[in-house]
């Protein structure tokens, strides 16, 4: 099944039932540091994302429905990143130039890239010998 595509703040959610698993609508909004967005407002994104299937009912405690997430965070991201990196192309290399220029992207940030990118192919050359 294809991801469906977020806004901002459907990730926002996500990340609320992601780290709690289960919650109400109220304790997603709970999760939000202040100013929260309205109690509705929350409410309204969270049925989108049940209709996108992005997070399903799992129980119901009096008039309060729970919810979890049916994606992965990881694929929820990766999708976010495809949609960000369509605005350069589709090329990294241009949007990493951006965060350097907006101060957001320090030189330990590249050599740890770095070295993830080269443990990566590191692990890439090991399956493909097998």
């Amino acid at each position: 099944m294809a991801q469906p595509r977020l806004t901002q703040l459907e990730l926002r959610i996500l990340e609320a039932l992601w780290a709690q698993g289960k919650a109400s609508i109220r304790e997603v909004q709970e999760a939000f540091p202040p100013p929260r967005p309205a109690y509705t407002t929350i409410q309204t994104t969270v049925y989108r994302l049940e209709k996108k299937k992005a997070v399903r009912r799992v129980r119901k405690i009096g008039n309060a429905h729970i919810f979890e997430a049916t994606v992965a965070r990881d694929a929820a991201r990766l999708r976010f990143l495809d949609g960000i990196l369509s605005f350069f192309g589709g090329r990294a290399l241009p949007m990493m130039a951006q965060f350097a220029e907006a101060g957001k992207l320090t030189l330990d940030d590249v050599r740890e890239l770095q070295k993830t990118v080269q443990q990566l192919e590191a692990r890439k050359r090991r399956k493909g010998k097998r």
